[in-house]
């Protein structure tokens, strides 16, 4: 008799037990599912911004005229990013995502110049290479059980190499050393995107539902970087100069 009852109660411990599973997997789906669109949205505001820029010759003066405006919208992004990533709790929803999307459109303005020097078809043909690249990358790191955070830490120590790297070269202007950073950027963009796209995961699993907007815009905000980054290091392969 007892050991009916310890079975019903172990199969009863059981079922509640996958139920709950099954249950946080939807939210944690419902929760990505946002990450995505708002990080869609994020890319599309960058992009239309990119082409209304450099569709105007107005604009087009008015922002790169003159070598200060671009290095005062580079601070205005940093300054975005930075304030967003540390006052997240602090803020409302609203203002969070409204603060992604206008960085997305500053973001659009500063990389004006780059559609300028590569030709149209190589940057479809490389944002076609990117996107299938990152979309690999986030599904492995949604559905992968394996831990990435153990090449998280492995990973931002690389960036900020590359960021040396970077600054170096800014010197020595070494076509073999751009080469390698370039090569570096993207492994390292690829690997980040897998690791964010995990760490995301969990965020939302573990946060309270009614941070789901704001969870929601950081994890946007995060594999919009990776998306931008590896975007960026692959023209550098594929883009071809007009």
């Amino acid at each position: 008799m007892n050991n009916w009852i310890n079975e019903n109660q172990y199969g009863y411990q059981t079922a509640m037990q996958a139920e709950n599973e099954a249950t946080l997997a939807r939210y944690v789906a419902g929760v990505m599912r946002k990450v995505y669109g708002k990080m869609t949205l994020g890319l599309l505001l960058t992009a239309i911004t990119s082409f209304l820029v450099l569709s105007s010759e107005t604009l087009m003066n008015v922002f790169f005229a003159s070598s200060i405006t671009f290095w005062v919208l580079f601070a205005a992004e940093l300054g975005l990013v930075i304030y967003l990533s540390a006052r997240i709790d602090k803020l409302s929803t609203g203002t969070a995502a409204a603060m992604f999307y206008l960085y997305s459109v500053i973001n659009g303005i500063t990389l004006t110049p780059i559609f300028m020097i590569y030709t149209g078809a190589s940057i479809a043909m490389t944002f076609a290479i990117t996107a299938g690249t990152f979309g690999a990358m986030t599904l492995y790191g949604y559905v992968t059980r394996q831990d990435l955070s153990k090449i998280g830490s492995f990973l931002f120590m690389a960036l900020i190499g590359l960021i040396v790297c970077i600054v170096v070269n800014l010197f020595l202007r070494s076509s073999m050393m751009d080469l390698c950073i370039s090569g570096a950027g993207v492994l390292i963009f690829v690997g980040l995107t897998a690791w964010d796209t995990q760490a995301i995961k969990r965020m939302c699993a573990e946060s309270d539902p009614s941070m789901t907007g704001k969870v929601a815009t950081m994890g946007a905000l995060s594999l919009y970087l990776d998306f931008i980054n590896l975007f960026l290091y692959l023209l550098r392969f594929f883009g071809s100069r007009d």
